[in-house]
């Protein structure tokens, strides 16, 4: 889980975020401090210490529907013939037992789904667990009836990148998802109607950070798309726009400033919009 620091960064003066053993910048990435010490409890398992060094069983998850409690019966290649057919068969009716319902079933597929978008997405465990907790929230409120599971899933994901700050545009989710964009529309427009989320409008500078990195600029023209992608937010040039072009034309308009080379084309490709998107803002930005 991430808290947010009251220090300011010493590049920017941005905002620092405590993301498990790192202190991060929201606005430029940096890593102001790092702390790799496992502060938790020593636990040791003394039943059998030469051969299992684990130290204690797996910590409870928000991303299973047991919280990760459950029991699983191991294998073992020491047992033979009978004992071993035996041990299979209570192994199959264990792992049978373990949902007790329609509803633990579709809960175990939701998290699953979730589990797999955020992995493909290289999410951080906070979004995942959040998700599995607004998707729970959907489940207790009816609002899985008749709809598909698998959009729930995705709008889930999407819904907290949303209200966490987190730069993931509805198609980067749509296409790891099982579920087309319909789907998932109708399942995030359910969610925001019946549990109230607090989402917003999305900060276009959210996007830049990573925009800039998969384009391999450097950090001046970062910097500059920064303070246009402010002004734009300031002046309303921003208000209505889709904030994935808006960041791709602040970094295409920064990089003309600067004087480093960068197309339309290559703005638009990696925020997943048109040529004309990127071309239209960036004539309202220089006005």
């Amino acid at each position: 889980m991430s808290t947010t620091t009251r220090q300011a960064c010493p590049e920017c003066d941005g905002r620092l975020r405590s993301m498990g053993a790192e202190t991060v910048c929201d606005e430029c990435g940096l890593v102001v401090s790092e702390d790799e010490l496992d502060r938790g409890p020593e636990w040791r398992s003394f039943a059998d210490d030469e051969t299992n060094p684990e130290r204690c069983g797996a910590p409870l998850t928000r991303s299973r529907h047991d919280r990760g409690l459950s029991t699983e019966i191991g294998r073992s290649t020491r047992l033979k013939g009978r004992k071993r057919r035996q041990i299979a068969r209570m192994r199959r009716q264990h792992n049978r037992a373990r949902i007790s319902s329609k509803r633990e079933r579709n809960q175990v597929y939701g998290f699953t789904e979730i589990r797999r978008l955020t992995g493909q997405l290289e999410l951080p465990e906070h979004v995942r667990d959040r998700s599995c907790v607004l998707f729970e929230s959907a489940q207790d409120s009816d609002l899985l009836q008749g709809r598909c599971i698998e959009g729930f899933a995705a709008a889930a994901v999407y819904a907290v990148c949303r209200t966490a700050s987190v730069s993931r545009t509805l198609g980067e989710i749509v296409a790891v998802a099982s579920a087309d964009e319909d789907e998932l529309k109708v399942a995030y427009g359910a969610l925001n109607r019946e549990l109230d989320l607090r989402t917003g409008p999305i900060d276009p500078s959210e996007y830049l950070a990573r925009f800039a990195s998969n384009l391999d600029l450097p950090t001046d023209v970062e910097r500059t798309a920064r303070r246009l992608a402010r002004e734009a937010h300031e002046s309303g040039h921003a208000a209505g726009r889709n904030p994935s072009g808006v960041a791709a034309a602040c970094l295409y308009t920064a990089a003309r400033d600067v004087g480093h080379e960068l197309t339309q084309r290559e703005a638009s490709d990696v925020a997943g919009v048109s040529t004309v998107t990127v071309r239209n803002t960036y004539k309202h930005l220089q006005r």
